[in-house]
């Protein structure tokens, strides 16, 4: 094959190459959890983990009923989730919870899972605002 044939099929190949395989990762994915039905949150905590295996920096924030999700004295109903938040905080994702939830649904600092950060305006802002690239999703 000629240089310039070779050449070309290896554009080719390139141009024509699915995003998913050109595309390593890298964008942030803020995950804002509002529920506690366990297969919607689920689906939420299994997206966002997927998302981070494939190298996208990521946060749980959970709120509103989600703050339920992180609370210890919850792991009989929630502890596959639980489990799933452990893993992503395992491989540097982020989990903050709504400090306003907490108290309005009983759920003291002390109770939350390993890892887990009471949220601020500071701390939840630099995790939202602080790259211009972060993508947000909501359940």
């Amino acid at each position: 094959m000629s240089r310039i044939a070779a050449l070309a099929l290896g554009l080719a190949l390139l141009l024509t190459a699915p995003a998913s395989v050109a595309f390593a990762g890298g964008d942030p994915l803020f995950s804002n959890v509002t529920t506690s039905e366990p297969h919607r949150a689920k689906m939420a905590l299994g997206f966002t983990r997927n998302q981070q295996q494939r190298k996208h920096p990521v946060t749980v924030f959970l709120n509103d009923k989600g703050v339920l999700l992180g609370a210890k004295s919850k792991a009989a109903e929630f502890g596959e989730h639980q489990g799933m938040l452990a893993a992503i905080i395992k491989d540097g994702g982020n989990v903050i919870v709504c400090a306003m939830c907490m108290e309005h649904y009983g759920v003291a600092k002390e109770d939350l899972i390993d890892g887990a950060q009471v949220g601020s305006p500071e701390l939840t802002g630099k995790l939202l605002f602080g790259d211009d690239d972060t993508k947000t999703l909501s359940w």
